[in-house]
């Protein structure tokens, strides 16, 4: 999934993917001008993967909001965030038919929508991007854990050092404040 690493930081416009850990802090990259810089561990992030919307029924994932956004809309930009109430109400309504009109505000639906725009000008909505990865075997390995006969096929490193290690959050209150409260952000 293309939207693993996507993160919103408290008092910054705008969203940001994690490019990697630093002893102190984080580097990112804004997703649309794509510049790069670093932030302390007190910044206060938010992962988008860890925000959900609540419905009357359950907490559905953020990412599944904007893959029923971007199926609505033909995987094209969306209203913007400054259209007025009622707009919004509509866009929310297509967009999580059951959501909770109490416990989600109109702030949250303006981020919603807000978001979802800045990625999609950021190429990162598409078909592909709502793909989810398949969970990884070791190669000469079989469904129930016994070596095969070929024993000596070398593994495959490439594709986990093509990836860089997901920022472990943890390092600063001020991170894990925004982790715990993601929920009560977006409604």
């Amino acid at each position: 999934m293309l939207l693993e690493k996507i993160i919103s930081i408290s008092g910054k416009p705008g969203l940001y993917k994690l490019v990697s850990q630093l002893k102190n802090g984080f580097i990112i990259e804004d997703v649309t001008t794509k510049k790069k810089v670093s932030i302390g561990n007190s910044s206060q992030v938010s992962l988008l993967d860890n925000i959900a919307m609540f419905t009357f029924d359950k907490e559905v994932p953020l990412f599944e909001v904007f893959e029923n956004i971007a199926k609505n809309h033909d995987y094209k930009e969306t209203i913007s965030h400054k259209s007025t109430d009622e707009e919004l109400r509509e866009f929310m309504g297509a967009s999580l038919p059951n959501y909770d009109t109490e416990r989600v505000y109109y702030s949250d639906i303006k981020k919603l929508a807000q978001w979802y725009n800045i990625l999609h000008k950021a190429g990162y909505i598409t078909p592909e991007s709502f793909v989810k990865a398949e969970p990884e075997t070791i190669e000469g390995e079989s469904a129930e854990g016994d070596i095969t006969a070929d024993k000596a096929a070398p593994k495959k490193a490439a594709p986990k050092a093509d990836k860089p290690a997901t920022p472990k959050v943890k390092a600063s209150t001020g991170a894990k404040a925004a982790t715990k409260s993601t929920h009560r952000k977006m409604g």
